[in-house]
């Protein structure tokens, strides 16, 4: 077998040779580091693409329905700013243009002959995950969420970059590289989507699948899974899920049935809730977050009040212990699952994202030692299930302050290699907890100035805030969760528009 360097080599000079060579531009230098706006004006796409991927969701499927823009129209645009954002930020793994306007020329086709969109599938691409390892190792069929997007009406045209093993909350591997955040590219997009997510914040690309956190964090069993490759394979009490992710709220509930195709699929339907409340969590009691973390939060809450509704403080319970309980669970045979996928090439596990590694800490996240007993994690499996319990009981409290509440919190998007700190994440994860992330401001030096010294939880919490850097982290987009209980998608889904429309009506 050829080294896997070779290997890497002969992959990356496939994926240059299909991306269309009028599709080239001459980026920003590397000393630019906001190239949000670089899309726009470097001349590839016109007018009217610029307005068609400038088009929320909803919008969108109302001029794809009533024939106004075509499919090829469309896929079109958002390929070419696809590829625009790709020669940016790095965020692109598998490009198949030709297949991808094949599948749209068809939707323009039988949408003359019926008024409407029907399936046709899609299989063949090669899916690596990351691992060099999965080099060649091609799909024989769709996963099933695949099936029912194209169902839909969908037109599958990239897939996004992902760190290698998928359990890390940065996009990089030994085959594709590092993947940069397009507002400050000496930062991270986060991850494991973070390839997604950068292809979405740059336009180039209307609606996107990311797993467990990104746009959408749904309950396990909402969105079918079946067919996908993952990490930790077998791993059942805390699993991965995917979710939505979108510039826009709007467009996200579905009528399809993935019951019927994923047998770990729950059958609910999707409907939309009435009656909502609000609290605010300003930390997890174990770190305390950035300045411009706790500043949105200070935005969310006055917008909120400000629009009429009522929020109140929410008071965390055992997050350490959830997330240490977690990881626990993940680290159980992550060691042995790494070494047998990476033996077949021999590529590195990687260990650190730093940019420099010859001084490179270990991410705390990562597992330290080759597994555990049966009977140990039975252990940590039952300690989660007697959380989860707690949790729910301190949730139903909060009726006596406000119905019920509904946790908003952090995420910290931090320089390249940095990102050490997943609990605000994890959390959701370990009690399956549905929740849905929204931008709020950017990171101003003036605004977000560096605190003094706080009371620190312990000396973790003191190395997270001596990390923070206003200079650093300069227009970084800061965003927030907010959180509801298991299998309530659809209200997740409706307060989130509530929240995004009380801070545009506040600004």
């Amino acid at each position: 077998m050829p080294h896997w360097t070779e290997l890497v080599a002969e992959k990356k000079q496939r994926q240059l040779k299909s991306i269309p060579q009028e599709w080239l531009v001459s980026p920003p230098p590397d000393s630019t580091l906001d190239v949000t706006g670089f899309p726009e004006t470097c001349g590839l796409l016109t007018v009217r693409e610029i307005e068609i991927t400038n088009t929320s969701v909803d919008i969108l499927l109302e001029k794809l329905a009533c024939g106004e823009w075509t499919a090829v129209d469309v896929t079109t645009a958002f390929y070419k700013r696809a590829i625009v954002a790709h020669q940016l930020v790095n965020c692109l793994t598998e490009i198949f243009v030709d297949r991808a306007l094949a599948r749209a020329a068809e939707l323009d086709d039988y949408f003359k002959q019926t008024g409407k969109v029907d399936q046709i599938c899609i299989k063949g691409l090669e899916t690596t995950m990351g691992y060099i390892s999965w080099i060649g190792r091609y799909a024989e069929k769709n996963a099933v969420l695949v099936d029912v997007l194209i169902e839909c009406g969908a037109v599958p045209f990239v897939r996004t970059n992902l760190p290698q093993t998928v359990m890390w909350p940065e996009s990089f591997n030994n085959i594709f590289g590092r993947t940069t955040n397009p507002y400050n590219r000496s930062l991270t997009p986060g991850g494991s989507s973070g390839g997604e997510g950068a292809l979405v914040a740059l336009k180039g690309s209307p609606l996107g699948v990311g797993s467990d956190i990104g746009g959408l964090r749904p309950s396990y069993g909402r969105v079918p899974y079946c067919g996908a490759l993952n990490s930790l394979e077998g791993q059942d009490p805390v699993h991965s899920v995917f979710g939505p992710m979108t510039n826009s709220v709007g467009g996200l509930l579905s009528t399809a049935k993935p019951w019927l195709k994923d047998p770990l699929a729950v059958r609910k339907k999707w409907h939309e809730d009435e009656t909502y409340a609000f609290a605010i969590m300003w930390d997890d009691g174990v770190v305390v977050p950035h300045p411009p973390i706790r500043r949105s939060l200070d935005i969310t809450k006055a917008a909120l009040e400000k629009a009429g509704h009522k929020v109140v403080d929410w008071k965390p319970i055992k997050h350490r212990l959830l997330a240490d309980t977690t990881r626990n669970i993940w680290n159980a045979a992550s060691t042995e699952d790494y070494m047998i996928t990476t033996s077949v090439t021999g590529e590195p596990i990687i260990a650190t994202m730093e940019l420099d590694n010859s001084d490179a800490a270990a991410a705390p996240f990562r597992p330290k030692k080759i597994g555990i007993t049966a009977y140990q994690l039975w252990q940590a499996q039952k300690l989660r299930k007697d959380i989860r319990k707690e949790y729910l009981d301190h949730w139903e409290a909060t009726a006596s302050e406000n119905g019920t509440g509904r946790p908003i919190d952090a995420i910290i998007s931090t320089p390249h290699g940095k990102n050490r700190y997943t609990n605000y994440t994890t959390v959701w994860n370990a009690l399956d907890y549905p929740a849905a992330t929204f931008p709020v401001t950017t990171v101003d030096a003036t605004l977000d100035a560096k605190k003094p010294p706080h009371v620190f939880y312990d000396d973790y919490d003191k190395s997270i805030y001596e990390m923070y850097d206003p200079e650093t982290f300069k227009n970084a987009p800061v965003c927030l969760q907010l959180v509801g209980r298991t299998l309530e998608e659809e209200a997740v889904i409706k307060m989130t528009e509530i929240v995004d429309a009380a801070l545009a009506a506040a600004k």
